[in-house]
């Protein structure tokens, strides 16, 4: 999807904006539920805060913080119900605000998983240390993953009302 000439991926926010952005869920309140682009651990998502230039939560004004924090609850909440529903195996979401790599405010929501190697089981998702897991083909967001892209946002539509 290069319509301007440059990769939605350069300006998440903005594509989410100009709904060229095709990981995005729903719009919410304070910004955009997007299934991630990795699906090691399915159901991974995200919340973008719909303006690039705030960089940290307390960025934003107490309201729109709030309205934050909710979202992410909605959305952390809808990837829980879709995932329990889609694999037995699901066991919580890990929900983490890190902001090292990306300037913008986003939040992780990280499904985890029984069958996940014991070794990483109670660790943080960012130990994996696999290079499939973060940039090969076997685990990119791809037509395969339909299914639980319409689970999330079918929990997320149900959650939001």
């Amino acid at each position: 999807m290069e319509e301007t000439g440059t990769d939605w991926r350069d300006d998440r926010i903005g594509s989410a904006h100009r709904g060229e952005n095709p990981t995005v869920l729903r719009r919410l309140d304070s910004g955009f539920a997007v299934i991630g682009d990795r699906q090691f651990l399915p159901g991974y998502s995200l919340l973008l805060v719909d303006d690039p230039a705030v960089s940290r939560l307390s960025g934003l004004p107490r309201a729109r913080r709030t309205a934050y924090l909710a979202d992410l609850d909605r959305l952390a909440e809808a990837v829980e119900r879709a995932c329990a529903r889609l694999d037995p195996a699901f066991r919580r979401v890990n929900i983490e605000i890190l902001g090292n790599a990306d300037p913008y405010l986003h939040a992780h929501i990280w499904p985890r998983y029984d069958w996940e190697p014991a070794d990483r089981l109670t660790r943080p998702v960012w130990l994996y240390e696999d290079e499939e897991c973060w940039r090969g083909l076997r685990h990119a967001l791809a037509p395969r993953h339909d299914g639980l892209r319409a689970a999330v946002t079918e929990e997320l539509d149900r959650l939001t009302g």
